[in-house]
């Protein structure tokens, strides 16, 4: 069967809710006692984890709490990509077994990336937790909170080749009902060697396009106004009826023809819901197609931003950290970007002080910043991370202070570039998502446009959920500034 009568099909057969998944987004029996708290740390991959946990717990008869001192069962999705986030959740493990020194009913435990990396550290060595649950085991907690309860050891760290949660329907945690995540992949293939990821969460594996689908359909039906679909590697998402990516060449004829790639979901998700917008997170830049960007361009409700990682400016230091991409090839990557959609917003990760970096690697990075003038990034200091190849492979004789010092460095140049882009805004008029109340001031709505910059306004009539139109009329280098002059009849 062609590809484009495969999404056909899928668009003219309406997705039929799982009776039992029903269920669980209808929430806890009312008669439920058991209270759990849930805090999430780390990537938007954790966020969304946690939400999956939630409904896990749900239907077995857990209610999720926003009070810790209430809840019988306390979990900490973690982080293991940077040593501050590791430290970060250490300290809130020593808050919570404060109190269950007093509530001595409370079960503590750890999901996601630390849990598989520390695991016999937690529950042996240092006793801190009861439980340790893995990224790809979270269908497991119901038995291991048994152990638990008969005091035996609970842990469960394995990886799955399958393990999607396209099953499980996610109950929205801390939701503004207008913005959602939805998980497409997991895992990845590609082994950068300052990186924990494929080590916690596996090989890449792609989710059933129609269980996707039910979710967003389930989404829209309650008024969600915009979709995050999230990955390790979004773009790499590939589904030929199941399995590993890297097993892909091992399909039928008929599979890999009638495959659906990232672009084909991307197009099938904006023409199944015109009036939600689309985003995406995150891409790497070896696996970013032109194919993608065309479908971008194609359809207005797709925002126009990408999260395009690039971690250095220098191809010394990407050869050293496995990176499938020269700063050459990143460089044509983004003239492809401007040339096909001219206000795309892009943002970026960036590492300063990785293993045997130059002063001039350093420049390179810079000059590469110059060279794009990204909308905003996420700059980092390298933390060795035990278990991951540069941790084995590479000394890290980077100094400390040089590493503060090029990191300073990159955030200015950054912050320069942010005050660019933004100032680019003045006396234009953009569509802006009201997603909540500013930070700052209670009469102020704040949202964001479709390339992802936050934009600020006075209240007005308008309501949390409104599509916007507003004209900039002052900026910051991280915010806009405006007045909203009605409703937009765009996404």
């Amino acid at each position: 069967m062609p590809l484009g009568d495969t999404i056909q099909k899928l668009e003219n057969n309406p997705l039929e809710h799982n009776g039992t998944l029903l269920e669980k987004r209808n929430g806890p029996s009312k008669l439920a006692v058991k209270l759990a708290y849930i805090e999430s740390y780390g990537c938007q991959m954790n966020f969304a984890d946690s939400e999956v946990v939630a409904s896990i717990l749900n239907g077995e008869g857990y209610e999720i709490t926003d009070n810790l001192q209430e809840a019988s069962l306390v979990l900490v999705n973690t982080c293991s990509i940077r040593e501050k986030a590791e430290q970060t959740v250490r300290k809130r493990l020593e808050y919570f077994n404060s109190i269950k020194k007093e509530k001595t009913d409370m079960t503590v435990g750890v999901l996601g990336c630390m849990a598989e990396r520390l695991k016999h550290q937690f529950l042996e060595e240092e006793k801190i937790v009861d439980l340790v649950v893995g990224p790809d085991a979270y269908k497991d907690i119901p038995n291991l909170l048994q152990e638990v309860a008969q005091d035996r050891e609970a842990v469960n760290v394995l990886l799955s080749k399958e393990e999607t949660y396209g099953d499980i329907a996610p109950v929205r945690l801390n939701s503004n009902g207008v913005s959602a995540f939805v998980s497409i992949t997991r895992g990845c293939d590609n082994m950068c060697t300052f990186c924990v990821v494929p080590f916690t969460r596996g090989r890449e594996r792609s989710r059933d396009p129609k269980s996707i689908l039910e979710e967003i359909n389930d989404l829209a039906s309650k008024g969600y106004k915009e979709i995050t679909l999230l990955g390790q590697n979004v773009d790499s998402y590939l589904w030929y009826g199941g399995g590993l990516k890297k097993d892909f060449i091992k399909a039928t004829s008929l599979q890999q023809k009638t495959a659906l790639r990232f672009e084909n979901l991307l197009e099938l998700v904006a023409k199944s819901h015109p009036k939600i917008r689309i985003r995406f997170s995150t891409s790497n830049p070896q696996d970013m197609s032109v194919e993608v960007l065309k479908v971008m361009k194609q359809y207005d409700n797709i925002c126009k931003y990408i999260h395009l990682p690039v971690q250095s400016g220098s191809n010394a230091i990407l050869k050293k950290m496995n990176r499938q991409h020269s700063r050459e090839e990143y460089m044509k990557l983004i003239d492809t970007i401007r040339e096909l959609l001219p206000n795309c917003g892009i943002s970026h990760d960036m590492i300063a002080g990785f293993p045997t970096e130059t002063e001039q690697d350093h420049q390179d990075t810079l000059n590469l910043m110059d060279y794009v003038k990204y909308d905003f990034g996420f700059m980092f200091a390298y933390s060795e991370r035990p278990g991951t190849l540069a941790a084995r492979k590479i000394e890290d004789d980077v100094p400390e202070p040089i590493k503060k010092r090029r990191l300073s460095e990159i955030i200015e140049k950054q912050q320069e570039h942010s005050r660019f882009r933004t100032e680019q805004y003045l006396g234009q008029t953009v569509c802006v998502l009201i997603e909540k109340e500013s930070k700052r001031s209670t009469t102020h709505w704040s949202g964001r446009t479709t390339q992802n910059t936050v934009a600020v306004f006075p209240k007005g009539s308008y309501q949390i959920g409104d599509f916007v139109e507003v004209k900039i009329t002052d900026c910051t280098s991280a915010t806009l500034l405006g007045e909203a002059v009605g409703i937009s009849e765009s996404v």
